[in-house]
């Protein structure tokens, strides 16, 4: 056997010796199963094999290591002919190993070194050198006392099954091509662990098979082997993941295979194990939902099994594989990435579920025909403007003076705004509204919008009950009063929340995936988290009982969101809240890509400004009236959203810095347990979000590509904006560079950075693609994983491509397929006509 006596975590590759008990311990353990042991070198403590294998009768052919560093040589020649000189034990010199394949000796100068080693010896001397080497350098046989060949097939791709009959067929080769001369087969192994090479796929039950079986065949024969390996060897990760599995011994000592009898396959009964139970322990929060069916639940628990499997996988991969140096730093900073992958994973799956397979919603206020209620409190609508476009806010005044209830006020406050052009005309416009509409002008006031509707509050009609909160931009139905007001007759409701919807999605391409998008937000997750009282508020199309309000301390300026955290506040001081997806109010879209980037930065720092400010209060003893249900909601909400979108762009950022050390390197490929996930979870993503779409949003199949795209675009932005809230304490302190390259360049083409790490990623999956010249299975998944991470990148590339070009607008492919129309027979005369009304719908 090749002896490496160093312990399992140790590192001879960093200059670490052994020492004389581990060398004793180590021969202790191979002496029932081996006749002899070869080093490969005769330092570093090594030069003490030879004697201490005599004292248990093993013989030892002596290695003496040859590199470019001649001092170390001369070192090496010396102790290998001083152990040969003194004991008796030694059978042979093995003078390099492999310095020919590795080019650092040339065959002539290899030479010259064994011959002047066997000047100085009687003991047979050659050096080590893989089967075609040999055949190469019939003067390198010349010079050596036997062949000492390299035949590992594992490294040629071969397949397990063909391994002994080629190994075989090179040693009959070589014994054809030098006739007469001795031949021992200096290494022969398989691996029990690691990656695949072309046709090769290591494993326990084939190492097993394979060694056995060539140690039969060659005894048969007359051929004089030696196994490469005594033990797995922890540190030689340098050598992929193989390199540390090619012991007879694991690392422990203990044999990995009997060498006689009936080889069992593995079963991995503990990890099966493992995995039912976790399986179990995750599915047992279904049986605590309410309202639950048989097909949702076995969804449902069947997403739990699979996260306890993978739990289990990777539990054994870390017991059973030897996790050590860089890979244990990659190994753990992976699995604390997929982490959250895997937790929102499961809440769509569960989300998936309770939409497909489950109950109808009981909470979701719907909208039906209905008369005056006899009770109508007063609403005080508050509208908040700052510079808005006067033309557009007396639109939305229009509206609201539209109203089917007859008991309101509306206070229109311009706040910030010095410019009169921006203020006058609305304020002549609400003298012209009646006594109804109160305009109220702030210059300058502190805490930006919810500073105005503080000032708002001062202001409000003493016998308002209800507060109503719109966008300046937004045009409402009539009847958005008289369907909703009614429900807060319930005296323990709070809130009563709208969706937002837009008037401009025909605009163009991207304000129609933008719109869409949107729709996804307000159709499906708004109206899961309402089962659960738990809906996110938003600062408008709302409508927000004053005493609540009050209770709740008014609107806060610590959070740029003031919306969602006054929401939350409310809910936390146990006010119940209601939600409708029927479209009361139709508002603006962002200009541009640029914009909706912005708003979504926005809402991003804005929800990590409210985690920070209400996490406390998530916990079971936090102090507030929240349901374990409600508190679920809203950590998971945040997890899915912030955590996710966060944890999958630096991830990927991570992936394509990690790219370098595959390529050139070749070593450094992330396991399949490590990658695996990343698609799987991207799997579930687009599952969840066509299945859904499908069924809530009433959309097309095109218009559902768009909002996907529009979705992942933002990813990036969202992450930004999580490392923008640990790294400012306020977005005031945040500052846009200005006057550089770069920053021109960004201005120019709004999705700059996206752009740069989505190509990068692609171009790094298509080069390890094609340089995975070994099809290692690894490989390809890793390069699969990196595609599928550069996805959301290039969707915001692509916006922001669509965005300058002609293909945004409908008018271009309208004349597309008027032209298209045209070419085809018999409908030409009809084109022209048919075309405005079709384009339309």
């Amino acid at each position: 056997m090749s002896f490496a006596p160093y312990g399992r975590d140790a590192n001879p590759d960093k200059g670490q010796a052994t020492t004389e008990a581990q060398i004793r311990s180590d021969i202790d353990a191979v002496v029932p199963y081996t006749k002899g042991v070869r080093t490969y070198a005769s330092t570093g403590g090594l030069e003490l094999v030879p004697k201490l294998a005599a004292e248990d009768g093993l013989k030892a052919t002596v290695g003496a290591w040859i590199d470019k560093d001649e001092k170390r040589n001369e070192r090496e020649i010396a102790n290998a002919l001083d152990a040969a000189k003194k004991n008796p034990n030694v059978v042979g010199i093995v003078v390099g190993n492999e310095s020919i394949l590795r080019a650092e000796k040339t065959p002539d100068e290899l030479i010259e070194i064994i011959r002047k080693v066997k000047s100085q010896t009687n003991v047979p001397v050659t050096t080590g050198e893989t089967w075609d080497v040999w055949l190469d350098h019939p003067e390198l046989v010349s010079a050596v006392d036997y062949i000492a060949a390299h035949i590992l097939p594992y490294w040629e791709g071969v397949p397990a099954d063909q391994v002994v009959d080629r190994s075989i067929g090179i040693y009959e080769r070589l014994r054809s091509a030098y006739p007469g001369k001795r031949i021992v087969v200096a290494e022969f192994g398989w691996p029990s662990a690691g990656y695949n090479r072309d046709g090769a796929v290591p494993g326990e039950l084939e190492q097993a098979k394979i060694i056995r079986t060539f140690a039969a065949r060659a005894d048969a024969l007359g051929i004089e082997y030696n196994l490469i390996e005594a033990f797995d060897a922890p540190w030689k990760s340098f050598e992929g993941s193989v390199g540390q599995y090619w012991g007879m011994l694991d690392a422990n000592r203990e044999l990995k295979f009997p060498l006689s009898g009936t080889l069992m396959p593995a079963t991995y009964t503990a990890t099966a194990a493992i995995a039912l139970l976790l399986g179990i322990a995750f599915s047992i929060p279904v049986f605590r939902m309410g309202r639950l069916t048989f097909t949702q639940a076995a969804v449902m628990m069947g997403a739990a099994s699979l996260v306890g499997a993978w739990i289990a996988t990777v539990t054994d991969y870390w017991l059973t594989h030897y996790v050590v140096g860089g890979n244990k730093v990659t190994f753990i900073a992976s699995i604390v990435l997929l982490v959250p992958l895997v937790v929102v994973m499961l809440y769509r799956v569960e989300e998936l579920a309770t939409i497909a397979f489950g109950r109808t919603p009981k909470r979701l206020l719907r909208a039906v025909p209905a008369a005056m209620p006899t009770r109508t409190p007063k609403v005080s609508l508050h509208i908040p403007a700052y510079k808005e476009p006067p033309e557009m806010l007396k639109q939305t005044l229009d509206s609201v003076a539209r109203l089917n209830w007859p008991n309101f006020e509306c206070l229109v406050i311009i706040n910030n705004t010095p410019d009169p052009a921006y203020w006058e005309p609305i304020e002549a416009y609400c003298r012209e509204l009646g006594d109804r509409f109160k305009f109220i002008n702030l210059p300058k006031v502190a805490g930006f919008k919810a500073g105005a509707l503080r000032m708002a509050m001062q202001q409000t009609a003493p016998d308002a009950e209800i507060i109503g909160v719109m966008d300046a931009d937004y045009v409402v139905d009539p009847n958005w009063l008289r369907d909703l007001v009614p429900t807060f007759e319930d005296p323990t409701v709070g809130i009563v929340q709208a969706p937002q919807d837009h008037r401009d999605a025909s605009k163009s391409l991207m304000h129609e995936a933008m719109n869409t998008e949107y729709a996804g937000f307000f159709d499906i997750g708004m109206v899961q988290r309402n089962e659960h009282d738990a809906i996110v508020v938003h600062g408008t199309m709302c409508l927000i009982r004053r005493a609540a309000m009050v209770e709740a301390g008014d609107w806060s300026s610590d959070t740029i969101c003031e919306d969602t955290d006054l929401g939350l506040t409310i809910v936390e001081r146990g006010w119940k809240s209601h939600y409708t997806n029927t479209r009361y109010g139709w508002g603006l879209l962002p200009d541009d890509f640029a914009s909706f980037k912005k708003q979504r930065h926005r809402w991003a720092y804005g929800g990590m400004q409210i985690i920070k400010k209400h996490w406390r209060r998530m916990l079971p003893n936090g102090g507030t009236r929240l349901t374990a249900s409600q508190r679920r909601e809203f950590t998971i909400g945040w997890v899915s959203w912030l955590g996710s979108e966060s944890v999958g762009a630096v991830a990927a950022i991570l992936s394509l810095l990690w790219v370098p050390f595959v390529l050139g390197l070749g070593i450094a490929v992330p396991a399949r347990i490590l990658t695996i996930p990343i698609v799987f979870c991207f799997a579930i993503y687009l599952l969840h979000f066509t299945a859904l779409y499908r069924l809530r949003v009433a959309t097309t199949p095109v218009r559902m590509i768009g909002a996907a795209i529009a979705a992942m675009a933002v990813q990036f932005t969202v992450a930004k904006a999580v490392y923008d809230s640990f790294r400012y304490k306020d977005l005031g302190f945040a500052r846009t560079a200005k006057g550089s390259w770069l920053a021109d360049a960004a201005r120019a083409f709004p999705a700059l950075p996206e752009a740069v790490i989505g190509g990068g990623l692609l171009l790094s999956a298509v080069a390890l693609r094609m340089t995975n010249w070994h099809a290692v299975v690894e490989i390809d998944l890793f390069a699969f994983a990196l595609a599928v991470q550069s996805l959301p990148f290039l969707a915001a590339a692509v916006i922001g491509w669509l965005e300058g070009s002609t293909l945004n607008a409908f008018a271009t492919w309208s004349a597309l397929r008027s032209r298209t129309l045209a070419l085809l027979p018999g409908r030409g005369a009809v084109a022209s006509e048919a075309m405005p009304e079709k384009v339309r719908s």
